[in-house]
């Protein structure tokens, strides 16, 4: 009895709906033959397209189209893979579909899950983890920016900065391991085999990747900002003029917004996630109180809260009052995650900002572009895209941990005497932590939160 991960797999690898042309794929382990003399009548030519009519169980033709077979190792998955390329009708790929797998079960060919392919892709050692996610990533990617990373991504530049500084890495451990295995030796560790010297430059090594992972995340997870203040500050207008779209109602009535409308844009290829707030009062309207508590919600996910205020009304008492209560309710956000937004500019005197704040009119349009770079320098965005991998909040993690081991393993090593036992495990754990990046000391739960998150078919 074959297990889950061992059981030929099929699946419909094209999107949902109707399309000139729509994929089936299988791939197995086991010789698909059968599957294939079943389905095709013929035997198939490794990686030459045959043109035939696709068989169902009474010896009817299904469809005409293209049969593609794969043998392993030389497939994506690395095992036998077949494409059968039919008209792209779901009716038609569906029948396809349920063909192999009722031809396929003497085999015990299974419908695959959700990226069942890439991840034995992965397992067969086709692909790292890092090169996997690009895979998705790639699939999802809003912005042309983002297209391009990721497919750098998946070509294996990631992978490439991760693989020098774990090679650096095992250097110093096998080291420092030679060293606790041969004390008799009486190597002066520190200075013969340049310990300090090579974990200085693995540090600094370690910080460039780190910071083009942490651009490349933002190419991918983007930027979420909400626009947040007082009733008819401008807010709706803003997103209207960001998104170059109208969006959002405009009118003088206060509480015209009454729930988040979110809108996704980008500036030099990093997504922003903006969303609307409705505007924080208290209020006797029973709606717009869902919505007021929906903006706070938002408020508190934000990476970015624009706090915007009215040109026109900054000095009357009874709106510097709300204004303070919303600061007030504003004390537990991080003051670097808050840019002051001064709008109306066209129709107001400007005197007397606190320092930091952005002047702008949203009717004007003065003052946007200088916005939208300050969006950008507020998450520490500075690269261009040239070059630049796509990579996810986990890689930015797990490159976070391998710094804080290799500081730790820097501060034994400045130790008189060092204690070498503690700097080799600092130096173990450190690159247990960049093992997990391409998958070298991935978990199983990690592999199945990755993977469950593709589309079938890939």
């Amino acid at each position: 009895m074959l297990s889950q991960r061992q059981a030929p797999i099929a699946a419909i690898a094209t999107a949902p709906g109707r399309g000139a042309v729509g994929i089936v794929r299988v791939s197995s382990a086991q010789d698909l033959a059968p599957l294939i003399n079943a389905i095709c009548a013929r035997s198939l030519r490794a990686r030459e397209a045959s043109y035939l009519p696709f068989l169902d169980g009474q010896g009817l033709a299904i469809d005409q189209g293209l049969a593609l077979l794969f043998p392993a190792p030389h497939s994506y998955t690395g095992e036998h893979v077949l494409e059968l390329q039919a008209h792209g009708g779901p009716v038609v790929l569906q029948l396809l579909l349920a063909r192999c797998i009722e031809a396929g079960q003497a085999l015990g060919i299974r419908l695959a899950e959700p990226g069942e392919f890439t991840q034995r892709a992965f397992l067969n050692g086709k692909l790292d983890l890092a090169q996997a996610e690009a895979v998705s990533d790639l699939i999802d990617a809003s912005t042309e920016a983002a297209a391009r990373s990721a497919g750098r991504a998946l070509a294996g530049a990631l992978s490439k900065e991760v693989g020098e500084l774990r090679d650096a890495l095992i250097k110093l451990r096998m080291l420092v391991e030679a060293t606790l295995d041969f004390p008799e030796e009486e190597i002066d560790f520190l200075q013969q085999a340049d310990a300090m010297g090579r974990l200085a430059r693995l540090q600094e090594r370690l910080a460039a990747v780190l910071d083009r992972t942490q651009q490349g995340a933002l190419l991918r997870e983007g930027i979420k900002v909400v626009l947040a203040g007082q009733p008819n500050v401008g807010k709706s207008s803003l997103l209207n003029a960001l998104a170059g779209a109208e969006l959002a109602i405009v009118t003088a009535v206060p509480g015209t917004t009454r729930d988040k409308v979110s809108q996704t844009i980008q500036i030099e290829g990093v997504p922003l996630h903006i969303s609307d707030t409705a505007g924080l009062r208290d209020t006797d309207d029973e709606v717009e109180r869902i919505g007021v508590a929906r903006s706070w919600e938002a408020i508190e996910d934000a990476d970015v809260l624009l706090f915007m205020h009215d040109l026109t009304r900054v000095g009357q008492a009874a709106y510097e009052a709300e204004d303070k209560l919303i600061a007030a309710r504003l004390a537990n956000v991080p003051a670097e995650r808050i840019l002051q937004v001064f709008n109306k500019t066209d129709a107001a005197q400007v005197a007397g900002l606190p320092d930091g704040a952005l002047l702008l009119s949203t009717k004007s349009g003065v003052g946007l572009a200088e916005l939208r770079q300050k969006l950008l320098q507020q998450v520490g965005w500075h690269a261009t895209t040239e070059g630049l991998f796509i990579a996810r909040e986990r890689h930015v993690q797990a490159l976070k941990r391998t710094r804080e081991h290799l500081d730790l393993a820097l501060g034994v090593a400045r130790q008189v005497p060092p204690a070498l036992d503690l700097l080799a495990e600092e130096l173990r754990l450190s690159h247990d932590a960049l093992g997990e990046i391409t998958g070298n000391f991935s978990a199983d739960d990690l592999l199945g939160e990755i993977f469950s998150k593709f589309c079938i078919g890939k």
